[in-house]
């Protein structure tokens, strides 16, 4: 009977049959972006089930009350530039988090057509006590690594990220 495929044993085997069965040439590249992108799933799954699913809170809920939080007040379109997130996934997120008290939604001063995102003072002491553990968790993470090399994969993960514009790839950024 044959051993069943982990993630690990899966890349190898996609990574033959890739360049035996269809030629394909870049191995490594599939093999950086298919464990870049199971890491950051792994690590965003456990903090939204771990701390943030527990408050009530989705992991998005949450990149969009810490960019607020950190950067605030802003428009909601710098809002989803700094999350990541589009337009649309930001004004969806801020209607529930303005009912519940922990975001302020206000016109813009300069400009009568947009709003300002700020916490409040309920969604600023969420934001302080929910951070302590999620802080933690992403320490328990990353603990795995020394302190130079989590430096060193932050320059990397920044040389990937700025080195894409020669590549004509796409963001919404």
């Amino acid at each position: 009977m044959e051993e069943p495929l982990d993630f690990w044993s899966f890349v190898e085997l996609a990574n033959r049959r890739l360049a035996t069965e269809y030629g394909f040439r870049h191995q490594l590249a599939t093999e950086v972006l298919l464990t870049l992108n199971r890491a950051s799933d792994l690590v965003t799954y456990d903090l939204e089930a771990a701390v943030h699913r527990p408050r009530g809170r989705s992991w998005s809920a949450f990149r969009l009350l810490f960019v607020v939080w950190l950067a605030g007040p802003l428009e909601p379109k710098s809002a989803a530039r700094l999350t990541g997130m589009s337009r649309a996934a930001v004004s969806n997120l801020m209607k529930p988090l303005v009912a519940d008290g922990l975001l302020d939604r206000v016109p813009d001063a300069r400009d009568g057509r947009s709003v300002q995102l700020s916490l409040t003072r309920a969604g600023h002491d969420e934001m302080v006590s929910v951070f302590r553990e999620h802080n933690e968790r992403e320490f328990g993470w990353t603990a795995a690594l020394t302190e130079e090399e989590q430096r060193i994969l932050v320059m990397l993960l920044g040389k990937l990220i700025t080195g894409r514009a020669g590549a004509d790839t796409r963001s919404r950024s």
